[in-house]
């Protein structure tokens, strides 16, 4: 049976096509009196909680003083483990970011891929204009809307028929994959520290605030906005610090 066969015979073959990413926040060690802590120990000594509570505006400025002349190392005493879900392509470029991450990622050499594609939703922008160096995305035309939705579409049903087919006929999962476009749904966990992060956001977001301006592919942006609210919400003094000395990781 060809993959031709598998699409028009087996009705029941079905993929899920995706426009959104998957960010869950799985655990952490990470609050801003990790910060304090590892910053006061090389003038004070050991400190409890208690005593780094005790004045939280002179925490505020040592924080932001600390962000500010980036004295880098008192931000890496701290944890974070996210689950992700996105297209393969995205941790491409993810994984770039090698310095403070820990990564392992689903295996399609011990499983069985499941078809959940990628396709942009119509807010993606699809036209790329400009050279090399100098060029922005602007929106598509409906035309181009509807391409982009068909062809994905097609090649992802072709692509996992094939794959349906090599593994039915005995093909060793790690050769069977092949087929799979980078348009595939992968997992991971990526596990990571609040420096390595905002050096990740530095890079992979477009904020307003941002001293250095940043051109992120937008799939890996939606990974980062997702990341980037977790984080907010752990350490709000570091991250307003971040946002108020241009978004450079110290």
């Amino acid at each position: 049976m060809t993959w031709k066969d598998l699409v028009s015979e087996t009705p029941e073959l079905k993929i899920d096509l995706r426009s959104d990413v998957t960010v869950e926040l799985v655990k952490h060690a990470a609050a801003d009196s990790d910060v304090l802590w590892a910053a006061r120990v090389s003038t004070a000594g050991e400190q409890s909680l208690d005593e780094l509570q005790k004045d939280p505006e002179r925490s505020r400025g040592l924080i932001n003083y600390l962000m500010r002349d980036r004295h880098g190392s008192p931000f890496e005493h701290n944890s974070m483990t996210f689950f992700i879900s996105a297209p393969i392509f995205v941790f491409r470029e993810f994984m770039r970011h090698r310095v403070g991450w820990s990564y392992n990622e689903e295996s399609g050499r011990y499983r069985e891929l499941q078809p959940v594609f990628y396709v942009p939703d119509a807010e993606r922008k699809l036209v790329q204009e400009g050279r090399p160096g100098k060029y922005v995305f602007v929106e598509g035309t409906q035309a181009q809307q509807e391409l982009v939705g068909r062809a994905m579409e097609d090649s992802y049903r072709q692509a996992y028929a094939t794959y349906q087919e090599m593994l039915a006929a005995g093909v060793a999962r790690e050769v069977a994959r092949a087929v799979l476009p980078v348009g595939l749904f992968s997992s991971m966990y990526a596990t990571c520290n609040a420096r390595s992060l905002m050096h990740f956001l530095g890079l992979r977001t477009q904020h307003e605030l941002a001293a250095v301006p940043s051109f992120p592919q937008r799939e890996i942006e939606m990974v980062g906005e997702k990341m980037e609210q977790h984080w907010a919400q752990l350490m709000p003094l570091t991250y307003a610090a971040f946002n108020a000395n241009g978004r450079v990781a110290p």
